[in-house]
């Protein structure tokens, strides 16, 4: 199985922006529709949630255990009111193709990945709790899509494994430097690691953030990242443990018009002497044996 998505070949070198929605729809599919609308209307090219079978990733003893949530005191309750079915996703792949938004999700297990396949996805997203899962990186690679692999709370040997998976499959990746903490302190962010990156894997290297704030995401932009992931959220106050280190519709508006104007303002790097430089000159500039134009 393959498909032949670039998630660069239409941006025009602007960065591909993946909004995570994630689970911050806390199972309201009304919620969800508000979020995607936010994201296509903020000029996202993408938004991603995630989807796992929670009695595969979550021990029977973890979830009988005891947690206060608007669903029940359960992390069975949390868990299972957290997530959607087939019947939602069918309606948010409806609904994202109504309004021209690609969208995705992270499986956190092998029969969710399974799952997800019934809808074509354009990518597939490997999330950092997922980088150490041999078996599902090899169930995600087999699909040849392209595969955003999330690097957060890992080591270069981790990520070194990952990919390999990866090359051994003729799986087109990029990776997404991530510092899993929710929110990111901004001294923690360590945005030169997109660079670094670069130069030791040679793939598109992307940035996923979880800081307050947009600064980093735009640092990020400036040192070469590719592609940008930011959770969003209707209000850092609802409910959930995300929300927090997500951002609203401004700052989303905002990040994603100046991320496009930082890659516009880098520039290509080249020296060059611009037509509308000219006239300057002629007023400006010394000429040898000569006067210049504004000394009259």
């Amino acid at each position: 199985m393959t498909n032949t998505f670039d998630p660069y070949r239409d941006t025009l070198n602007l960065p591909f922006f993946i909004a995570e929605i994630g689970i911050n729809h806390n199972g309201d599919m009304d919620i969800c529709k508000q979020l995607i609308d936010m994201a296509a209307e903020s000029g996202c090219n993408a938004v991603k949630l995630q989807k796992r079978d929670i009695d595969t990733v979550y021990t029977q003893e973890y979830l009988a255990s005891a947690r206060q949530s608007p669903w029940g005191t359960t992390q069975r309750h949390q868990k299972e009111g957290l997530e959607f079915g087939k019947d939602q996703y069918d309606e948010i792949d409806r609904y994202c193709k109504e309004k021209g938004i690609l969208w995705s999700a992270s499986a956190w297990d092998i029969h969710s990945q399974h799952f997800l396949r019934q809808y074509d996805l354009p990518f597939n997203k490997v999330a950092s709790a997922m980088l150490t899962h041999p078996k599902l990186l090899e169930a995600i690679a087999e699909e040849g899509r392209h595969t955003f692999i999330s690097t957060g709370m890992s080591t270069t040997d981790d990520i070194d494994a990952a990919v390999q998976i990866f090359y051994a499959a003729k799986c087109p990746v990029t990776l997404f430097h991530c510092v899993s903490t929710y929110p990111c302190k901004d001294e923690d962010c360590n945005i030169n690691l997109v660079k670094n990156l670069q130069v030791q894997y040679g793939i598109p290297v992307g940035y996923s953030g979880h800081e307050v704030g947009i600064l980093p995401s735009l640092l990020a932009v400036a040192v070469g990242a590719c592609a940008l992931e930011r959770h969003i959220t209707l209000d850092k106050a609802m409910y959930g443990s995300d929300q927090s280190a997500s951002i609203e519709r401004t700052e989303l508006e905002t990040l994603i018009r100046e991320s496009r104007q930082v890659t516009n303002t880098l520039g290509t790097g080249q020296k060059e002497f611009l037509q509308h430089e000219i006239p300057i000159a002629e007023k400006l500039r010394y000429f040898e044996g000569g006067k210049n134009a504004s000394d009259g």
